[in-house]
């Protein structure tokens, strides 16, 4: 560094003066891509501190483009820019509501994992205009991902757009009906003229084999974007990205690691969370993001970093994750895909303990949850669905006097229903619910969404009132999570 001596008013691009390894860029960095200061310290000291704070770029670079009397740029060399990616999902069933796009979704999951950003998820219908418009709008994308209308109909219109669009003719591949004859063949069907018009494709695509299905995948590359093009089957669409369309992206300088942690949480809402870890979002790194994500009870806080050094950015999570733990240690229940009937039925487990449920409005909501965790038996012994004030009263002891004193709905009558599924479950722990899980039953002393709980053993008897909404399976699915949760915290004051 110390010999180079450029000229009055050259251009100095940083990353061809610096070792690669001066060099440590932990996020997406897409901000000044060509900005020029001539002479103007002030300004030279604004780029360098928030290249500092941004970048992370060697003090020893910054130190030098203080002094330098000439012109500055810095320049993001692009293969230091990570991969961005647009999805494309062709098909009027979609639009209509006929069918749900999980397909995007998947797709989205496995570039993420591969260090690829998606920015735009676009879904259109079967037309020739829509297509060439979803191709406009998805063109300055790095990577375009397209699934949909490759089958051997006429609707099926995705290849002839996309040939008229990268301005070829469709030409026949034979290797695809050779592989398509033989397909049949196999399976002793008959080939159709229509399956010899699905091997005219544009004359310009990379045909990707598909072993799932007749329709190959195809790969574009125009105009320093790639396009990949799919069957929309969900099972080819899988075979294609999975097994053809990853390893040929494999080794790109701007595939970057993405990493994350999540962080599972039972009891309160993402505000009240919110408030509490304020200072620690605000010290995030610009590199690190943290996305708030609520559903039935529970809010998953997903930790996420993009950057060069993946072991770095594992460590650097694991710190932020425990850092988490101690600021919310009463709403944390588990981290990463971890459910709480998982982790509920490890602790009772690891104690050598029985649990069952007596459930009312729940309906053996929280039976299914616990059951679908394989080799629950060793903790759940049963489950008694107790609707009906009868069966209340005849298999766990609810007493006629308490049901007509306080009704069905009531704390006094889950502690009962507790000390009875006790009883004829012969357990040591059980919880209990009662309420009214709606839309209609509710009156104004017991409006529609009032749930009682409750969970116990023979020593002692816990409840939790809960005031929802009028939304059925929300309330239901609520209601369980809170109760094993419920669970969960009595047996760690055990």
């Amino acid at each position: 560094m110390g010999n180079y001596t450029p000229k009055n008013n050259q251009t100095i691009h940083i990353y061809h003066l610096i070792p690669t390894k001066a060099y440590y860029f932990p996020i997406n960095p897409v901000f000044f891509t060509s900005l020029i200061f001539k002479e103007k310290q002030t300004a030279l000291k604004r780029i360098c501190q928030t290249a500092t704070k941004k970048l992370h770029i060697h003090p020893t670079i910054l130190n030098l483009s203080l002094s330098l009397p000439f012109e500055f740029e810095f320049k993001i060399p692009p293969y230091l820019s990570p991969m961005k990616a647009k999805i494309l999902t062709i098909g009027d069933e979609i639009l209509i509501g006929q069918i749900v796009d999980t397909n995007s979704a998947w797709m989205a999951q496995q570039l993420n994992q591969a260090g690829i950003t998606v920015e735009e998820i676009i879904s259109i219908g079967d037309t020739r205009e829509a297509i060439w418009r979803g191709l406009e709008a998805a063109k300055d994308a790095d990577l375009v991902l397209m699934t949909g209308g490759l089958g051997p109909t006429k609707d099926d219109i995705t290849k002839k757009v996309l040939a008229e669009y990268f301005g070829v003719d469709l030409a026949f591949h034979d290797a695809t009906y050779q592989r398509i004859v033989n397909y049949f063949e196999q399976r002793k069907y008959r080939i159709s003229p229509s399956h010899k018009e699905q091997c005219f494709l544009p004359a310009n695509a990379t045909v990707l084999k598909n072993d799932k299905g007749t329709a190959p995948g195809m790969w574009f590359e125009y105009k320093g974007t790639i396009f990949v093009s799919m069957p929309g089957v969900p099972s080819e669409m899988k075979h294609l990205v999975s097994d053809r369309v990853l390893p040929r992206l494999k080794g790109d300088k701007r595939l970057k690691p993405i990493v994350h942690r999540t962080i599972r949480t039972v009891g309160t809402g993402e505000s009240v969370i919110a408030d509490i870890i304020v200072d620690f979002e605000a010290g995030l790194p610009d590199f690190v993001k943290l996305a708030y994500l609520p559903g039935r009870g529970i809010v998953r806080l997903r930790l996420s970093a993009t950057g060069d050094d993946e072991a770095m950015l594992n460590d650097l999570l694991e710190a932020k994750k425990a850092e988490l733990q101690k600021l919310i240690p009463q709403y944390i229940f588990g981290y990463e895909k971890e459910t709480l009937s998982e982790v509920v039925g490890r602790m009772l487990k690891e104690r050598g303990l029985m649990f069952g449920t007596a459930e009312s409005c729940t309906g053996g909501y929280i039976a299914h949850q616990v059951t679908g965790i394989p080799g629950s038996s060793a903790y759940f012994g049963g489950s008694i669905v107790a609707y009906s004030n009868d069966i209340k009263m005849r298999m766990l002891g609810v007493k006629e006097a308490t049901l007509q004193a306080h009704g069905a709905v009531s704390e006094e009558t889950v502690k009962e229903m507790v000390k009875g599924a006790l009883e004829t479950l012969n357990v040591d722990y059980a919880v209990a619910v009662s309420g009214i899980a709606g839309p209609t039953g509710g009156t104004a002393d017991k409006p529609v969404g009032l749930i009682w709980t409750a969970v116990g053993n023979r020593q002692e008897i816990k409840t939790q009132k809960l005031l929802l909404s009028n939304n059925r399976m929300r309330n239901i699915q609520i209601t369980s999570n809170y109760t094993l949760n419920l669970l969960r915290k009595f047996l760690l004051a055990q």
